[in-house]
């Protein structure tokens, strides 16, 4: 028992500057992310042809050459309308990850931070408090740079699903177009 004490003993001492790095590489991937979105979402428009192809995409699938029939129309709308919504939320549980698990990424870094300083207290008294304060200001940095990791990620996530909302009421609207399209490609 007392070796994997020593085990997590040894990895906690290399401190919370892996975190630090980790919490660097989580916001960069974030930014992205969220640029890539608002230009999606901003130039997307919800387009009567391609969720009509969709729906003949999902209505080929079942090896018939009659009309489609209205429950079978009607899940070809359903399919149609989950692809879209695929399309729109795409990358969106990553920034929602985030935005609910960075601040305990940067807590476990605080924790990592606050072993180190004193383990550090303990093996040099001669530095009393002060090695002790030192150690767990730089440990609490992690704590901040998690909640500033965190934050954006959870408003940009609120932002964008309010935009998908909106857009698939758009689809909601324009799959019933398309359904009619479908249908009467099948008649003539």
């Amino acid at each position: 028992m007392t070796d994997v004490s020593a085990r997590f003993l040894a990895f906690t001492l290399h401190g919370a500057g892996w975190v630090l790095w980790l919490l660097v590489g989580l916001s960069v991937a974030s930014l992205a992310i969220m640029l890539e979105r608002l230009w999606y979402l901003r130039t997307h428009r919800v387009e009567r042809r391609v969720l009509a192809r969709d729906m003949r995409e999902l209505l080929a699938q079942s090896d018939s050459d009659r009309a489609p029939t209205a429950p079978e129309l009607a899940a070809a709308v359903d399919g149609a309308k989950a692809r879209e919504r695929i399309r729109l939320e795409r990358n969106l549980a990553f920034l929602a990850t985030l935005g609910s698990n960075g601040p305990f990424i940067g807590l476990f870094g605080t924790v990592l931070g606050i072993i180190k300083a004193f383990h550090d207290l303990a093996g040099s008294q001669a530095g009393g408090a002060s090695t002790v304060m030192a150690g767990i200001s730089e440990a609490l940095v992690t704590t901040a740079v998690g909640l500033l990791v965190a934050i954006p990620a959870v408003v940009a996530f609120n932002y964008f699903r309010r935009r998908v909302c909106v857009l698939m009421a758009q689809v909601d609207w324009t799959a019933q177009l398309a359904a009619t399209d479908v249908e009467a490609g099948w008649s003539a």
